[in-house]
């Protein structure tokens, strides 16, 4: 059965192993959730991912989650552009999520980037997520 939104999914997943204090999730694996977990690491939300070959022949995108003292760095994650109702932002329009703490996802032209990257490039793009 084909998944009609696999980036909600992939959040869906990490919030879930988050509040259940996982220390790892495993997801299905696809360039684009291998991309944002790249993001996550730069920016230190997560601690490590990598892909793993299952016996079947599927990848899994595993991704040990990260916390500071007993509580999740990560607090929250938003999914903005959806297959239905897709959100695109110009250079001058990328958001600051919670004044600088936290991290928008965009999907520019030239890959998958944060908000910072995407501004300092002066791109914008696709805004996939909100991390925080």
């Amino acid at each position: 059965m084909s998944m009609t939104d696999p980036i909600a999914d992939m959040l869906t997943r990490i919030r879930n192993a988050v509040g259940s204090k996982h220390r790892r999730v495993d997801i299905p694996a696809s360039k684009m959730k291998v991309e944002i977990a790249r993001l996550l690491k730069e920016t230190n939300f997560i601690t490590d991912y990598k892909t793993l070959d299952m016996e079947d022949g599927r990848k899994v995108l595993r991704v040990a989650l990260k916390y500071a003292g007993g509580t999740p760095v990560i607090r929250d994650l938003q999914r903005v552009s959806t297959p239905g109702l897709r959100q695109y932002v110009g250079a001058t329009e990328i958001p600051r999520v919670r004044n600088g703490l936290g991290v928008a996802i965009l999907s520019t032209s030239k890959g998958l980037m944060t908000d910072r990257q995407a501004r300092s490039e002066r791109t914008g793009g696709e805004l996939l997520a909100y991390v925080w």
